[in-house]
C-alpha cells in the first residue's frame, strides 16, 4: 500500500502529476479563503496564521488519506428527504457551504459599507481585530469541508496511498509559496477583495448543491471567475495608464 516504488511507474508518474494538478485547483477556494481571513489578524500574525492554517490542512487531508474505509463510509446514504439521500459527506458538504457562504456574504457587507461611508469607524477597526485563535478556527472549519472533497477526488483518481499524499504534499507546498503573494495582493486592491468573497459565495452555494445530490462542474465557476479576474486586471492596468497621464499634465 505504501511502496514509494509505486511512484517511479509510467502510471505512478502520471497518476501523480494529474492527481496533483488537480489538487492545486481544488486549493484555490481554501487559499482565497485563508487570505481573506488573514487580513482580519494583526499584520505581525497574518503569515503564521496562513501558514498554520494551510498546514493543518495538510495534516487533515493526510489523516483523511489513512482511514479510507471510513471515508468511503461517508458516502453511503444515512437518511432520505423530499427524495433525497444524505449521507455523512452531504452533511459535512452542507454545514461547510452554508458557513462559506454567511462568512462571504458578511465580508461582502463589510466591504460595502467601508466603500459608502456607511459605518466608518466599524471598518478602520475591522482589519487586524480578529483574534488568532478565532480566525484559525474558522480556517480549520473550512479545511475540513475542502479536505474531505480533495481526498474523494483523489481516491477517484489514484490507486495507491503514497501517490495522493505525495500529490497533496505538492499541492500544499505550492499553496504554501503563493499564499503570501495572493494574501497580499487581495489586500492592496479592495476590487479583488470583492471577487475573492464573490468567488467563495458561488463555492459555498456549489457546496450546498453537491450536498443535496446536484453536483455542478466547478470548471464554470473557475472560467467565470477567471474572466472577472482578467476583465480587472485589464481595468486596473487602465486606472495606472490614467493616473500616470494626469500626473504627466500637472
Amino acid at each position: 500500500m505504501f511502496d514509494p516504488r509505486v511512484l517511479l511507474s509510467a502510471e505512478g508518474l502520471a497518476s501523480l502529476v494529474s492527481l496533483a494538478v488537480m489538487e492545486i485547483v481544488l486549493g484555490i477556494d481554501n487559499i482565497i479563503f485563508v487570505a481573506i481571513l488573514s487580513q482580519k489578524v494583526a499584520a505581525p500574525k497574518r503569515k503564521r496564521v496562513r501558514r498554520l492554517g494551510i498546514s493543518l490542512a495538510l495534516v487533515l487531508r493526510v489523516g483523511l488519506l489513512l482511514t479510507l474505509s471510513w471515508i468511503m463510509g461517508l458516502t453511503r446514504p444515512l437518511f432520505h428527504v423530499a427524495g433525497n439521500a444524505f449521507s455523512g459527506r452531504d452533511l459535512v458538504l452542507l454545514v461547510g457551504g452554508l458557513f462559506l457562504m454567511a462568512k462571504a456574504t458578511h465580508e461582502l457587507h463589510e466591504r460595502m459599507e467601508e466603500a459608502t461611508g456607511g459605518d466608518e469607524k466599524a471598518a478602520a477597526a475591522a482589519e487586524g481585530s480578529a483574534g488568532f485563535l478565532s480566525t484559525l478556527v474558522q480556517i480549520l472549519l473550512l479545511d475540513i469541508v475542502f479536505s474531505l472533497d480533495s481526498v474523494i477526488t483523489a481516491v477517484g483518481m489514484a490507486r495507491a496511498v503514497v501517490i495522493m499524499i505525495a500529490a497533496m504534499v505538492i499541492a500544499v507546498g505550492v499553496m504554501l509559496i503563493f499564499a503570501d503573494a495572493i494574501s497580499e495582493f487581495i489586500g492592496r486592491h479592495p476590487t479583488m477583495k470583492v471577487l475573492a468573497l464573490s468567488f467563495l459565495l458561488l463555492i459555498g452555494f456549489l457546496l450546498v448543491a453537491d450536498a443535496f445530490g446536484r453536483h455542478i462542474d466547478r470548471g464554470y465557476v473557475y472560467f467565470a471567475m477567471g474572466f472577472a479576474l482578467a476583465v480587472e486586471l485589464y481595468n486596473m492596468r487602465a486606472r495606472r495608464r490614467i493616473r500616470a497621464r494626469q500626473k504627466g499634465k500637472t
